[in-house]
């Protein structure tokens, strides 16, 4: 052993074909070589390959999900609204904004969100999702945790945010379905995205249920509350918004024995905006309930509304305001400019002076009767009140508007207006004044006129002889007024009663001498319109029945009137004169009980088919037409025997329901007088002369176009009065 080593030469490692066997490790001095680790068995490799799985797994799933909700955004299209999201009504209001009617079947009237009061919108957040302004259009943890309490039987619950919601409501349905959940999903997140969240909260109002057929703020506010949405209240918002979770169970009125339940939401609403900072502790401790109304029927269209609402439609489209197709699709606002109580005294006048008494077991004629009656206020050409019939689901036409029936002798006016109005002259070179006399002989052939030979007949084959125009107009002879015509000249006459209102397309308005005894079918509204324009001075407004539209919060501007000078204020107040003459001795003199005042002309159709009475005060022109009509048939039938008079006409039940009317209609405003500038010759009228024996009833006249004429030979007669007898 070599002194320097401490090792003997059999302790040095030897050679072997590898290289050097080892050290014995059991010998002194030699440190043992590191354990290799035992190879794993089948029991320690398998936790690792579950683990590995598990994580791939969740890998996986984590890319197949995030795909999905890619493919799910770029698959799933914002969608066009539902049908049931987009339907409205359209709204009809009396002039003071008091609802009148609404049509169509889902009571929605879309507003725009700067119409709701900022405390309502904060109410409805409250309620609803607090978080809206803040928050995703998605809340998953919310939609988890609803699931989670629905699986485990704490009741049906919904994690959809408003934006959720507003999509269930605008573009999809309410079926509970994954497929609907789904789409609602993806849909709200693009909605998010691509539109602002007062579009979305704007939407949502609009559109989600609040009871009582109520779909919108605004439909609720009125079905709750009889008010405009931008009128309510903090508290009364709060209620509308406890709504939204259970609408007809906190309905108070309808469920009164959940009313602890709905006042308990109501504070939840209320304690959730001071929570939120929207509203101050001491506004909130000085908060009441604020009961809402008693539920009531949708205004339909019963009774007039149905004939105002027709009235109306035909007016916005034959105005070019909107179209036909466009006003079916509803969401329109539309301010009439009828007079909810001057629509109630005529309602009322005609209820008592003619539908209350009638007796179709008594006389069958009865079952004839049809009124028709418009107001119009001469200032503005205003459209006050309108009658159309019994009721609009009884009887669909509108007698306020048709153009079938003769106006009889209520036409005779426009003859006398022509005349001063063109300076006519009789066929004996007289100018034409209320003191020029005619021959009024029963059945007298009128002279001047080149076409057929015309001999009008007077009512029950009267003959007055010699006979001043404003007498004539007092009796209504038709045999003047048929030689007047044809002095005007036939043109000159229907040329002035379109100027004055009627339409130019009225039905037998033809230029020869029978158009003096009004076989023209213009409607009861078209007569009102013309003597309103003689109450005006001459001055024509086209009529209006509608003060304001709007759709969506815009508002569409209905024309602006515009009034013409139609004829000469001498030629209208000179007819309003001889007008006076008839209410104060002449056919009209039932007109008199309206107490002031009024000028107005008697008219029977042919046949007695109808019964006119057309007047007016300085303050409102109305006219009042009977017609008779088969209920089967639909034939036009006389009116004799009708509410047991042996005739019908306008002097009666017409001009009674006529003084009935204007009483009320103006009751509590003082009696005006008619400033008139005459024409000259005019300041006096002589009084009316004896009627001639025989006659059956002095005081009807005939509105009947067959053959008869007078002629103009006389002298004008002295001024001074003649006695009646």
């Amino acid at each position: 052993m070599s002194p320097s080593s401490g090792t003997s030469d059999s302790d040095a490692p030897r050679p072997t074909r590898a290289g050097w066997e080892p050290r014995d490790p059991t010998l002194p001095g030699q440190k043992p070589p590191p354990a290799r680790p035992a190879p794993p068995g089948p029991g320690r490799r398998r936790p690792r390959r579950v683990l590995r799985t598990l994580l791939g797994l969740l890998l996986l799933g984590t890319l197949l999900v995030a795909g999905a909700l890619v493919a799910g955004y770029l698959l799933v299209e914002i969608p066009p609204a539902n049908a049931s999201a987009v339907a409205q009504s359209n709204v009809y209001l009396y002039r003071d904004g008091s609802p009148l009617a609404r049509d169509g079947e889902v009571n929605r009237e879309n507003v725009p969100l700067d119409r709701v009061p900022l405390t309502v919108r904060q109410a409805v957040l409250a309620a609803e999702d607090r978080d809206f302004h803040t928050s995703r259009a998605v809340d998953p943890k919310a939609m988890l945790r609803a699931a989670w309490n629905t699986v485990t039987g704490k009741g049906r619950q919904s994690g959809s945010t408003i934006t959720q919601q507003y999509v269930k409501n605008y573009y999809l349905g309410q079926e509970q379905t994954l497929t609907r959940k789904a789409k609602e999903f993806f849909i709200a997140i693009r909605l998010g995205r691509e539109k602002s969240k007062e579009e979305i909260l704007q939407g949502y109002l609009n559109t989600s249920y609040f009871g009582r057929n109520a779909y919108g703020l605004q439909a609720a506010a009125r079905a709750y509350y009889g008010k405009d949405v931008d009128g309510l209240d903090t508290a009364e918002g709060a209620y509308l918004a406890s709504l939204l979770k259970a609408p007809s169970a906190y309905d108070v009125t309808t469920h009164p024995e959940n009313r602890a339940k709905a006042v308990a939401r109501w504070n939840y609403v209320l304690d959730g905006m001071v929570t939120e900072g929207w509203l101050t502790p001491a506004d909130r401790a000085a908060a009441r309930f604020p009961a809402p109304q008693t539920a009531r029927s949708a205004t339909g269209l019963s009774g007039q509304r149905g004939y105002l609402v027709q009235a109306v439609e035909e007016y916005l489209t034959s105005h070019g305001i909107v179209d036909e197709k466009t006003l079916a699709g509803g969401g329109f606002r539309i301010t009439t400019t009828i007079e909810p109580a001057t629509q109630e005294a005529l309602v009322q006048a005609v209820e008592e002076r003619v539908t209350s008494r009638l007796d179709p077991t008594r006389s069958p004629a009865d079952r004839y009767v049809r009124v028709g009656a418009a107001a119009v206020d001469p200032a503005t050409g205003k459209v006050l009140a309108m009658y159309g019939g019994v009721d609009y689901t009884q009887q669909y036409v509108n007698n306020a508007t048709r153009r079938d029936y003769q106006v009889g002798s209520t036409f005779k006016p426009f003859v006398f207006t022509a005349a001063v109005q063109s300076g006519a002259q009789t066929q004996y070179g007289e100018p034409i004044t209320p003191y020029t006399v005619y021959d009024g002989t029963n059945r007298r052939p009128v002279e001047g006129w080149n076409g057929s030979p015309y001999d009008p007949a007077n009512e029950d084959d009267e003959s007055y002889g010699e006979i001043a125009v404003g007498t004539a107009t007092d009796l209504s002879v038709n045999a003047v007024y048929a030689q007047m015509a044809v002095d005007v000249g036939p043109g000159n006459v229907r040329r002035t009663a379109v100027s004055l209102g009627l339409p130019g397309t009225t039905p037998d308005l033809t230029a020869s001498p029978s158009i003096a005894l009004g076989p023209a079918t213009a409607s009861v509204l078209d007569m009102a319109t013309a003597y309103a324009t003689l109450a005006a001075h001459g001055r024509h407004g086209t009529y209006t029945l509608v003060a304001r539209v709007s759709k969506d919060g815009r508002d569409l501007a209905p024309p602006a009137p515009v009034t013409r000078q139609a004829v000469s204020r001498e030629a209208a107040d000179t007819t309003t004169s001889i007008l006076r003459s008839v209410v104060e001795a002449g056919t009209g003199t039932a007109a008199r009980a309206a107490g002031r005042p009024a000028a107005g002309k008697t008219g029977t159709a042919e046949d007695d088919k109808a019964a006119w009475f057309a007047g007016y005060t300085p303050e409102l022109a109305t006219v009042v037409a009977l017609m008779g009509q088969d209920p089967e048939s639909g034939r036009q039938e006389p009116l004799y025997g009708a509410l047991g008079l042996p005739r019908i006409n306008g002097g009666g039940p017409p001009a009674e329901i006529w003084a009935d009317f204007t009483r009320q209609a103006l009751a509590g405003t003082a009696p005006r007088d008619f400033e008139l500038r005459l024409m000259p010759g005019a300041e006096e009228m002589p009084e009316v002369p004896p009627t001639p024996e025989g006659s059956q009833d002095d005081w009807y006249e005939t509105g009947e176009a067959g053959p008869g004429a007078a002629v103009s030979r006389s002298p004008l007669p002295p001024r001074t009065p003649v006695r009646r007898q």
